[in-house]
């Protein structure tokens, strides 16, 4: 089971948003965001998991917290893709283990940020669950190639928040976009945005995804 932090902005969370961080961050790199989600009508619970500490090629090798390995620098191609199906069971444990304690699939958001924003779309797109939402920021659709084969129709009307910033240099803008519009092309609930800002998440863009789940309860 990953290691997690967990927060609340209330007593009573009434949705619960799972939210996987980028690579070489933890779980707490954005706790910081959990005020901004605080609304008069509903409390929700954040769950932060902790990446697996592994050696990143890209980084000469060096150990960090990765969701998977980057063989290259064009991210898009040589996907590990036996680190990237690790993650997806890592997470589906992790959901499953929020569902026993007696969540609802349909509470449960499933949310991440670079490596865990394809993490969230590579498992979101599979998973037998039915989740509330989908949010998936500055990243891509991993393992593109065996996903139109891989994919379920449990989620796609499961609305799907992706948002890029278009100045992007480590997540290309344009990989981005291309994965929205082959999500929106297989049926897809997915509502595209973008950002004038580099590889991170600006103010205007979460104060777009609280109104995002806003709509969802």
């Amino acid at each position: 089971m990953l290691d997690f932090i967990t927060t609340k902005t209330g007593n009573n969370p009434k949705l619960l948003i799972i939210w996987l961080h980028g690579l070489g961050a933890d779980g707490h790199d954005f706790e910081p965001v959990v005020p901004q989600f605080k609304n008069p009508k509903f409390d929700i619970e954040f769950i932060f998991p902790h990446a697996p500490i592994q050696a990143v090629t890209i980084n000469g090798g060096m150990k960090m917290r990765s969701w998977y390995d980057i063989k290259m620098m064009d991210i898009g191609k040589m996907p590990d893709e036996q680190g990237i199906r690790e993650s997806e069971s890592s997470v589906l444990e992790l959901i499953e283990a929020q569902i026993a304690k007696g969540w609802q699939a349909d509470q449960i958001i499933l949310a991440g940020f670079s490596q865990g924003g394809a993490i969230t779309l590579h498992t979101a797109t599979r998973t037998k669950h039915k989740l509330a939402g989908i949010v998936a920021l500055s990243c891509y659709l991993p393992i593109q190639d065996k996903w139109p084969n891989e994919h379920t129709d449990t989620n796609k009307t499961t609305p799907c928040f992706i948002g890029h910033g278009t100045q992007d240099p480590v997540v290309p803008f344009d990989l981005g976009k291309t994965s929205a519009e082959q999500l929106k092309q297989s049926g897809f609930d997915v509502s595209w945005h973008s950002y004038p800002l580099q590889h991170g998440v600006s103010m205007d863009e979460l104060e777009d995804i609280k109104q995002f789940i806003l709509k969802l309860v």
